[in-house]
């Protein structure tokens, strides 16, 4: 399994590019941050500076959208930031939620948002396509680079079949096995009849980590995450009911007692809309707990297939958290190597 984090385009920029650097250091192959350019600042220019600033580590937004970004703006900029990076950008897409709401604005339709996502794949990586009626390439593309994989965001069947038909991997936003399980069934049996080789669709899974003894503060810093989950699932229920037909109740229930959603406190500790969350939502869908207990929810996690864990670093103690995956938690998970 590989590790990644997620950090905040928060200002200031050398805050958040330490941290990219310090996750470099500690071992982590990847480096992701969010795209929503007024919650933050705007993250193309960040990740062009982090491509020249780093080495190894991989970068890529998690998530992006095609949206807020043009199609072939999006294309273009993730084309120029692997030439900066030379060859180390991955993307994950979705089709908008806080970078779209926040302007007033909804999520793309599942229809438009697959269409721009099959262009955008093929162009992004140096290939022609037909957009708008006209033909179109990226000339200047670098054919020596490796591909640039896209990793597509989803809860619904619908946009799990976007990622089964379209996508290199899903980036699911939550750690319960029961419900990580059922959405790779979903967007597998997709790239099936798609033609594609379901088991090459990568599993990526974000969401809080800290590591601690105090359970009970753990909790207390992640309740905004299952609280910012549940505008997907919200939008889930709107479609598909709550009757466990279509979507599992693991991922539903839990949502009856939200009351309302601030985008204004959106990913941060302590945001008020977070109350409604339990302390068992708290430890299904994050990894928490000492360094035993985050070992044996990850082994859970790559046993039912995980391919990636991306830490979402929003929690108090963020080098602590670092230095602890890096010394304790990543090589228990080393590739084994001849």
């Amino acid at each position: 399994m590989d590790f990644g984090v997620t950090v905040l385009p928060d200002p200031p920029f050398s805050r958040w590019l330490e941290l990219i650097q310090l996750a470099e250091r500690h071992g982590f192959g990847y480096a992701w941050t969010y795209d929503s350019h007024v919650l933050w600042q705007e993250s193309i220019p960040m990740l062009a500076i982090a491509g020249r600033e780093t080495a190894k580590i991989k970068l890529g937004h998690f998530v992006t959208n095609p949206a807020t970004r043009d199609p072939t703006v999006l294309a273009s900029a993730y084309a120029t930031l692997h030439d900066l990076s030379n060859g180390r950008m991955v993307m994950g897409v979705g089709r908008g939620d806080s970078a779209v709401r926040y302007i007033g604005r909804q999520p793309m339709k599942v229809a438009e948002f697959e269409k721009a996502l099959a262009m955008v794949k093929e162009f992004m990586n140096g290939r022609e396509v037909n957009w708008n009626d006209r033909d179109l390439e990226l000339k200047w593309v670098r054919p020596e680079l490796p591909q640039i994989p896209m990793y597509v965001a989803g809860y619904g069947p619908k946009a799990l079949g976007v990622a089964g038909r379209v996508g290199d991997g899903v980036i699911i936003q939550l750690a319960d096995p029961e419900i990580i399980t059922w959405i790779m069934d979903v967007a597998r049996k997709a790239a099936e009849e798609a033609g594609r080789d379901p088991s090459q669709l990568k599993c990526i899974v974000g969401a809080p980590s800290h590591v601690t003894d105090d359970l009970a503060d753990a909790r207390e810093q992640v309740r905004w995450f299952p609280a910012m989950v549940s505008n997907h699932v919200m939008d889930l229920i709107e479609r598909y009911g709550a009757d466990g037909t279509t979507v599992p109740k693991a991922l539903t229930d839990y949502v009856q007692a939200r009351k309302f959603y601030d985008y204004n406190e959106h990913s941060r500790v302590g945001a008020k809309h977070g109350e409604f969350v339990t302390d068992e939502i708290c430890d299904r869908f994050c990894v928490l707990g000492a360094p035993d207990q985050i070992k044996a929810k990850l082994k859970e996690l790559e046993g039912v297939g995980v391919d990636q864990f991306n830490i979402y670093l929003m929690t108090h103690g963020q080098e602590e958290t670092l230095k602890a995956y890096g010394d304790e938690i990543i090589p228990s998970f080393a590739h084994v190597t001849a």
